[in-house]
């Protein structure tokens, strides 16, 4: 076991309590759920990966999502706004939530995520050939942290 995963274990209770905001008693309930005391077990598996979704195409996009632009997040789902456009679609960030989702459960359960059969998204927008404004494809990944 890596030092990282040592100090995880011996802090994992006391980080989540003071991140989450919880009191002693919200914090009983939430080690009393067998699912937690997994889930903070698996959490290093999360804690080193970057999500990545990449523009793949678009086209007629009003929020201007231009290919090859990438919205990155950590390996919880949360977006490192640090690393995104200035400019995001809601509707472009809900479509790719599935993906998100999907990824951090298979990180959870050790399952390489970029095995995921189903790692595109498109936003909802029909595209103008059908009454829309336009649409984008996003190509779901994941990378070692370090590397972003």
């Amino acid at each position: 076991m890596g030092i990282k995963r040592v100090a995880w274990k011996a802090i994992k209770w006391r980080y989540m309590k003071k991140h989450l905001g919880y009191d002693d008693e919200q914090m009983e309930q939430f080690k009393n759920n067998p699912k937690n005391e997994k889930f903070l077990s698996k959490a290093p598996n999360l804690m080193d990966k970057t999500i990545v979704a990449e523009v793949l195409s678009s086209h007629g996009c009003n929020s201007q999502h231009k290919v090859g632009q990438k919205f990155h997040f950590d390996g919880f789902g949360n977006l490192l706004t640090e690393k995104a456009p200035k400019r995001i679609c809601i509707y472009a960030l809900n479509a790719i939530v599935p993906q998100i989702f999907a990824v951090t459960e298979l990180l959870l359960a050790g399952v390489d995520p970029n095995e995921m059969r189903f790692n595109r998204a498109a936003c909802f927008d029909v595209g103008v050939q059908c009454g829309g404004l336009g649409s984008i494809v996003f190509d779901i990944k994941v990378i070692d942290r370090e590397k972003v």
